[in-house]
């Protein structure tokens, strides 16, 4: 199986939507976002000034079949990208729940990371990660991060395995999560 990363484009915004939901789970989704959270995340995906948009992502293809999205973006846009996101939220639902600070300046973060069922297990993961640490490194951060469920082993020993650190213990979406850091070598 030969997988190829590339820069995702507008045209890729509900495989994106899909990832996020991947990410943070359905009913995360649902309570953020509301019922028809597909077509909200969608909008927001399609979006520039958001922090799921397309243009901070890049998505996997395996045999020429979209597999996975990874989304990143520096940490210090957090403030802005967020209220771009909610500015939409709210276009479908009255009101937006503001999550806890995920992210700070000075890192730049790995929001979402997701894999099609059928392609997991299969290193999709680990290149997206890999290639976003490398774009983050190319554009001059020293440091990225993530937080990670407690509750998800396999993906914090995927993310050791690529050199993540532990740094902090953090509380998002309800839940307790390690703050893990890669740092680029200088």
């Amino acid at each position: 199986m030969k997988i190829h990363i590339r820069a995702a484009q507008k045209t890729d915004a509900p495989l994106l939507a899909q990832i996020f939901v991947y990410a943070i789970g359905e009913e995360t989704a649902v309570h953020y976002c509301g019922a028809n959270y597909m077509e909200v995340l969608t909008a927001i995906c399609q979006s520039e000034g958001t922090q799921y948009s397309y243009r901070h992502a890049l998505v996997a293809e395996c045999d020429g079949l979209p597999s996975g999205g990874i989304i990143g973006y520096d940490g210090a846009q957090l403030y802005a990208l967020r209220e771009g996101t909610l500015s939409i939220i709210r276009q479908y639902k009255a009101i937006a729940d503001i999550p806890e600070d995920e992210t700070t300046a000075g890192e730049f973060y790995i929001d979402s990371l997701g894999v099609h069922p059928a392609f997991r297990g299969r290193g999709v993961g680990r290149q997206l990660l890999a290639a976003m640490c490398h774009q983050a490194a190319e554009q001059g951060h020293q440091c990225v991060g993530l937080l990670v469920d407690l509750e998800n082993p396999d993906a914090e020993r995927l993310y050791r395995s690529l050199g993540f650190e532990h740094e902090s213990m953090r509380t998002f979406f309800g839940h307790k999560m390690k703050h893990l850091v890669w740092r680029a070598s200088k």
